[in-house]
């Protein structure tokens, strides 16, 4: 599956729900479907508000393949560099604190970690390529 779409907050919501809707029909369980839209909606969003963060015209190329291993995931978009050149750490938040103290953010980077393999994040000239497989439907 291919999918190009505007790097905005709505077409990113379109493109999840087109990919989910896409998959559906195939070897996917519903909690292997949820997986993938987390970590896809967390990406997707995080290219939306960091690597465009004061553009209008990114474009995030999105592919999807089967393999005997999992579904791998490749996402393209010419918009800033990561920090450092690397994706965040992705540490988990200590949640033992006041609810007025929990933090709003940063959970995203843990999630894609704790439900990616194989993250790898190249830059490639003036190109973010962001790949990683979820082990999700599994040939036997």
């Amino acid at each position: 599956m291919r999918l190009i779409l505007p790097a905005t907050e709505a077409a990113v919501r379109r493109g999840l729900a087109s990919i989910k809707h896409g998959l559906g029909a195939g070897n996917y369980g519903q909690d292997e479907l949820a997986s993938l839209e987390i970590v896809l909606a967390e990406a997707l969003n995080n290219i939306v508000e960091h690597a465009y963060a004061d553009r209008s015209d990114g474009m995030i190329e999105i592919h999807l393949c089967q393999t005997a291993k999992g579904l791998w995931c490749t996402i393209l978009d010419n918009g800033q560099m990561m920090p450092g050149g690397e994706p965040p750490l992705g540490r988990r938040a200590d949640l033992n604190c006041d609810i007025a103290d929990l933090p709003e953010g940063g959970f995203g980077w843990f999630l894609i970690r704790e439900l990616a393999h194989d993250l790898e994040y190249i830059r490639e000239g003036d190109h973010n390529r962001l790949c990683f497989r979820m082990s999700i439907g599994q040939m036997a």
